[in-house]
């Protein structure tokens, strides 16, 4: 049983059409011309939800919500005994972030299934198409949130209970946007799962190729770090009798762009300070910092954390260092990639194997199916940004990729299916 085509048909991507809903989407949340303000189970994220599940309905799609507001659209394939296929991505962004980081995989998820609609094709598998929530965790820690609990890496209870800068825990978020299902995590098994998403760095770039087929993702670990110190008058303490938590925090920050250094293609980053009591004439007596550490080689990411802590004791032995979240190094399904590999050389695109700098959803639904990722060059490798950019040729050669990954999947797949 191969996917039938009723019409003779074959599907294929319309690219005006995939471009035209990913600047259609940008209204949810715009900041500025070109930027993007949509955080995880925000009134922008419902709306934009809301808009996902009309045009999966009108596609046929059932859809169904776990109880971490996950959507899954899945469109019907002609064996239902068959676990779906799955695409996606994210719609929640950064506080200051740009129109392609995550909606373009959920997007294209939903032109794939536009076009096996269009074409009359019914695939053997079914075809799911995933938002997950909060993968960029701006709002709630950690990221790769909802994909976290689906997989099994975070438990929901916790994570029900986690609180914003605001107080306003998950479950409360949730149910104010009306996204808090019913389905328990993992209550979908998947045969496949593909991922495209821009690159989000500068190599396809610069290196004037088509596609990234990403084989791994590197690990990452979040620290929370306390800098205390003593408030007092500016103009009445001395410079030598000072207890300045701002200045100690500095040394932190360069700290962590030594050691880093000292471990490539290692990173590390600070992105986010918090002076108190933050005004002109008072010596800060207390620094919060957020730091990001990231490494594609497991023992150099925990080198990278241990060495971090203790500079952080040495220069201040009274901060308090506080691991946030650890995700390992993944690597890939080496026959998704594959497939995504030789589709990419079919469709004559010039392509490269890559690791994925930055942390995905994928790098979790790896540990419940076969996965791999398809990357799009960035534009001058900005992401997290305003000016963040891919061209709509760019994004239309990863969603033929994908369509094409996917029909190919079906048959292989299948075929497995009979054999097993």
């Amino acid at each position: 049983m191969s996917g039938v085509n009723s019409m003779n048909r074959t599907p294929g991507i319309q690219p005006e059409r995939l471009w035209g809903d990913l600047m259609s989407t940008a209204k949810f949340g715009a900041l500025g011309e070109t930027g993007m303000r949509r955080l995880a189970l925000s009134n922008e994220d419902r709306q934009v939800r809301d808009w996902f599940v009309a045009q999966c309905r009108e596609l046929g799609c059932t859809i169904d919500i776990d109880q971490i507001g996950n959507i899954f659209a899945t469109y019907p394939g002609l064996d239902a005994s068959l676990a779906p296929i799955a695409m996606g991505s994210h719609l929640d962004t950064q506080p200051a972030g740009g129109r392609f980081d995550g909606i373009l995989g959920v997007l294209a998820g939903i032109e794939v299934l536009r076009s096996l609609h269009d074409a009359s094709v019914r695939p053997a598998h079914p075809i799911t198409v995933i938002v997950w929530t909060n993968e960029e965790g701006s709002r709630f820690a950690p990221a790769m949130m909802g994909s976290g609990v689906y997989c099994g890496a975070h438990q929901w209870e916790t994570v029900a209970a986690t609180c914003d800068k605001s107080g306003v825990s998950v479950a409360q978020a949730l149910d104010a946007i009306g996204y808090a299902g019913e389905h328990e995590p993992g209550f979908m098994q998947f045969s496949a799962y593909l991922e495209l998403h821009i690159e989000q760095g500068p190599v396809l770039e610069a290196e004037n190729i088509e596609i990234g087929v990403v084989d791994a993702v590197q690990g990452v670990c979040w620290l929370d770090i306390k800098v205390p110190g003593v408030s007092a008058h500016a103009g009445g303490r001395p410079m030598t009798m000072r207890d300045d938590a701002l200045v100690a925090a500095s040394k932190i920050v360069l700290a962590v762009e030594a050691v880093a250094s000292a471990h490539l293609p290692g990173v590390g980053t600070i992105g986010y300070i918090s002076a108190g009591p933050n005004s002109r004439n008072v010596i800060p007596g207390t620094v919060a910092l957020e730091v990001d550490l990231r490494h594609p080689d497991d023992a150099e990411l925990s080198a990278l954390e241990n060495e971090v802590t203790a500079e952080i004791k040495r220069i201040c032995p009274a901060a308090e260092v506080q691991r946030v979240w650890r995700k390992p190094p993944v690597t890939f399904d080496s026959r998704i990639v594959d497939a995504i590999a030789a589709r990419t050389e079919a469709l004559g695109y010039s392509a490269r194997r890559m690791v994925s700098g930055a942390g995905h959803d994928a790098a979790h639904v790896a540990g419940i199916a076969p996965s791999a990722m398809i990357f799009i060059p960035s534009y001058l490798g900005l992401s997290h940004n305003v000016r963040e950019y891919s061209s709509p040729e760019q994004c239309a050669q990863g969603a033929t990729v994908l369509l094409g990954a996917v029909l190919d999947l079906d048959n292989l797949l299948l075929a497995d299916s009979r054999t097993g």
